[in-house]
């Protein structure tokens, strides 16, 4: 008998990612539901009720109704957060507030579901100095790192420890005349550091004399390990100078991969790493909404069928 509890894949309109997992699914039979936050409420209806077990009720999109107590795993990707465009300022605070705690915490109290990731264990885990010291704490190798507002702190730290880069501590959406901008990793001179340092926090991290980059992938149980040469500081800023190989982890990194995912709770987590001219691998982040599906047609990589099956299987029993 086929397995009818759903699927749900919770992220934007503009997600060729889960296209392609949703098509793998559909191709193996499993029912999937998705929907994107900014679909609530002109597209998007909850009846929801509070159980001993959890969640029980529905949600329901324009094409598909979902039992929340049958909800066998939830990929959580990138949805484009709640909006109210039609209210008033003050309004509008009070009713995306009520849909993030009303619809999003339905959603993140699923009974016997395996979430791909939790919502609020991914939000754990985009805190950089947080993985920045779970990283340390399982073995990984990381970077000098110095997070502050003090310029004068960060002069210091240039003197004992450059070359240095700076990185943002998230990357919320910046515009430039009107265009969308990514604020790249850069390389930080001594001369660069005036008093505007102290207008927020910034993070200033020790340049690793690296040959190459490594992307890690885990999904569920299985690790893809890809070396990425592109001669570029920033690998992420030009893909038509990078080339890929598939390579073993490093000595001691299942281990710690396995940790770092345990301590928050993940079942995913895209791992960047520098590689010095020794072989070391730095540990420079683990992004738990990463990115991971155009590196399986450039290695063969079966990494579309891993997902699937984890999102097949759900939560063990």
């Amino acid at each position: 008998m086929s397995d009818t509890r759903p699927v749900l894949v919770v992220t934007n309109k503009d997600d060729p990612t889960s296209d392609l997992v949703i098509s793998e699914l559909h191709g193996r039979g499993a029912p999937v539901v998705r929907l994107d936050s900014a679909d609530f409420p002109h597209a998007l209806t909850v009846a929801a009720t509070v159980t001993s077990d959890g969640v029980a009720g529905t949600v329901t999109t324009p094409s598909r109704v979902a039992d929340l107590s049958a909800v066998r795993s939830l990929y959580y990707r990138r949805p484009s957060g709640f909006g109210f465009p039609h209210l008033a300022e003050q309004d509008a605070r009070f009713a995306v507030t009520q849909a993030r705690y009303g619809l999003g915490g339905v959603l993140a109290a699923l009974p016997g579901c395996l979430y791909v990731n939790h919502p609020h264990r991914i939000g754990d885990a985009e805190f950089k100095p947080s993985g920045l010291a779970a990283a340390a704490s399982c073995g990984f190798l990381i970077p000098p790192t110095l997070i502050t507002s003090d310029p004068e702190a960060a002069r210091v730290f240039i003197k004992e420890h450059g070359p240095v880069i700076y990185k943002p501590l998230s990357a919320p959406l910046y515009r430039v005349e009107g265009v969308s901008c990514t604020v790249e990793v850069g390389e930080v001179a001594l001369e660069e550091i005036d008093d505007t340092v102290a207008g927020t926090a910034h993070l200033f991290q020790h340049r690793v004399e690296k040959v190459a980059d490594v992307r890690v992938t885990v999904i569920g149980e299985h690790a893809f390990c890809v070396r990425i040469d592109s001669g570029l500081l920033d690998w992420r800023t030009n893909y038509g100078r990078l080339t890929y190989t598939v390579v073993p982890p490093a000595p001691g990194a299942p281990r710690a991969l396995t940790a770092y995912l345990d301590h928050f709770r993940l079942d995913f987590g895209a791992f960047d790493f520098a590689v010095d001219r020794q072989g070391r691998w730095w540990f420079l982040e683990c992004n738990p909404s990463g990115q991971w599906a155009w590196l399986e047609p450039e290695t063969g990589l079966p990494m579309l069928a891993a997902m699937a099956d984890l999102l097949e299987r759900g939560a063990a029993a």
